[in-house]
């Protein structure tokens, strides 16, 4: 499979970035995947100038109900009439950032609910061969810090997001897990998908939500020191990151995991 990054915090290559993410992935078997469509048409304009063909997509998936990975929902759905876009149930439901100046709503567009393409999920369907979403992650592994500044789906509670769901890729003997923000917190999420497949995932891509922790420096190094001593466990998985794990965040990171982890960003293509 071939999956180009189509939104991204960083570009390599120039092309224009945002705080959000997007994801094209072209399986061997033909079939075309969208994961996230960041927070603006960005992904669509990059996407033309990297050839990827958008009306092409068969299905597409929202991670979960935040701007920068459903932002671009409204564009997508003027490019694409026919694709079905999964999300969970609970991804419509109000979610707010806590900002310097008060809460901030940083939700999906509720004037998009109930449009015919879209697909409420709950905690675990089949999207067809070889592919599986799930959410209801449990644990308290890791789980970052970043969380306590948000909200939903009240103004009172902080989120607990049950709206999160990650994307499970089976094909030609490799399983991918894709993930927006690991809010759930990525070992949780591992474990999980584990236990679905009975194995464990061969690679992973996505955010680990590691920036706007509120740390000091040695409580973020020894943070990251243990979720690094975590993922070490999946000897024979190979990490890509990017969006909202943070460029200081993943050096420390590289530093214990070496080759296990890279960075990916606006523009690159990556064949497993």
């Amino acid at each position: 499979m071939q999956i180009t990054v189509l939104t991204e915090n960083t570009s390599v290559a120039g092309f224009p970035v945002e705080h959000g993410l997007s994801l094209h992935i072209a399986l061997n078997d033909g079939r075309n995947i969208l994961f996230d469509m960041g927070q603006s048409g960005l992904f669509a304009r990059n996407a033309e100038q990297l050839g990827v063909d958008l009306s092409g997509v068969d299905l597409a998936v929202i991670s979960h109900g935040h701007y920068d990975h459903g932002g671009g929902l409204s564009h997508f759905l003027a490019l694409n009439t026919t694709a079905q876009v999964y999300l969970h149930r609970e991804a419509f439901q109000p979610h707010y950032s806590l900002r310097e100046t008060g809460l901030r709503y940083i939700g999906l567009d509720l004037a998009l609910q109930g449009k015919e393409q879209l697909v409420c999920c709950g905690d675990y369907t089949v999207l067809g061969d070889g592919l599986t979403l799930f959410a209801d992650v449990q644990g308290q592994c890791c789980n970052p810090v970043g969380n306590r500044l948000l909200y939903g789906p009240d103004r009172e509670h902080c989120d607990d997001f049950c709206h999160e769901q990650s994307l499970l890729i089976e094909e030609e003997g490799k399983t991918v897990l894709l993930a927006g923000c690991a809010h759930r917190g990525m070992v949780n999420i591992l474990q999980k998908a584990t236990a679905l497949m009975g194995h464990a995932p061969t690679h992973v891509l996505g955010g680990m939500h590691l920036v706007k922790s509120g740390l000091d420096e040695n409580q973020e190094q020894a943070f990251i020191g243990e979720l690094a001593m975590q993922l070490q466990q999946y000897a024979h998985c190979t990490f890509y990151t990017m969006h909202c794990t943070g460029i200081e965040q993943y050096h420390k990171l590289k530093e214990s995991l070496q080759e296990q982890i890279h960075y990916l960003s606006c523009g690159e293509e990556l064949i497993l």
